[in-house]
């Protein structure tokens, strides 16, 4: 099977640039399942009720969050309702959860989404090895052959680290929340596909979504202007999967940023 992994969509220019490209790659790939991390997609962050039906009809099958999914209080219900839209698992809170099982007949796909401790403290996350490894023995108990594992974290250190913990345990692993593309892909020794960061969906003129002139001002002047989304053309990234679904095992893993 092959998996299609979107890298954090950012705006709702980014929203725009995910429905127009989400059907072309799923055609190019012959995608079987896609993953959507959408956490920045509001234009205040966050995730609301309509960018979400937005990246479904884009074609998600899973959307998967990040430390800003809970700003939008229209997506609290929404965790609550629809299993497929995940909030970090090891954040607790009473809305919704970081696991979604998807049916595809033959064998079905588990996704699970976790949140770093290193430079995130809001909201303040607990272990995520133990996180995942409670999820992992629940998605072997459902049957599942195939182990999504999205990790949204700043360090580059805590993802590699968590995806040496799961190799072998899951099919693939993939980082989100830095935005800015790694180009360490790879399989990894117990044959899990790895990558420490998939990239944004966003505007492409920008300090990783925010108009840059604010973050240089921030950083230079240390002024603390409100945050907002660049304007102007956009970019999608991410990552392709081919996993055996009988065995769990990545196959290859490619990259893409258009």
């Amino acid at each position: 099977m092959k998996l299609l992994c979107i890298g954090d969509v950012c705006s709702p220019a980014g929203v725009e640039t995910a429905l127009h490209y989400i059907p072309e790659l799923k055609k190019q790939y012959d995608i079987d399942c896609t993953v959507v991390n959408g956490e920045n997609a509001s234009v205040s962050n966050g995730l609301t009720a309509s960018d979400a039906s937005l990246l479904f009809s884009a074609g998600a099958d899973v959307i998967t969050g990040g430390n800003h999914t809970l700003r939008q209080k229209s997506l609290h219900t929404v965790l609550d309702e629809n299993p497929f839209v995940l909030r970090p698992d090891n954040i607790k809170t009473e809305y919704g959860g970081g696991y979604a099982l998807i049916d595809k007949g033959r064998y079905s796909v588990a996704v699970i989404n976790l949140l770093g401790q290193v430079y995130i403290e809001n909201p303040k996350a607990e272990n995520p090895f133990l996180a995942a490894d409670e999820l992992i023995n629940r998605a072997k108990n459902d049957g599942a052959s195939v182990i999504v594992v999205d990790f949204h974290a700043e360090a580059t250190s805590e993802k590699r680290a968590l995806g040496f913990y799961l190799d072998g345990k899951v099919s693939a692993f993939f980082g989100t929340h830095t935005h800015v593309q790694t180009s360490d892909i790879q399989i990894l020794p117990g044959k899990t596909g790895y990558v420490t960061d998939i990239g944004m969906t966003g505007p492409v003129d920008s300090v990783l979504g925010v108009k840059k002139d604010i973050i240089i001002s921030r950083m230079r002047d240390k002024k603390t202007d409100k945050f907002e989304f660049a304007d102007g053309k956009c970019m999608i990234s991410g990552c392709v999967f081919e996993i055996d679904e009988k065995a769990g095992h990545t196959i290859s893993v490619e990259s893409f940023c258009i």
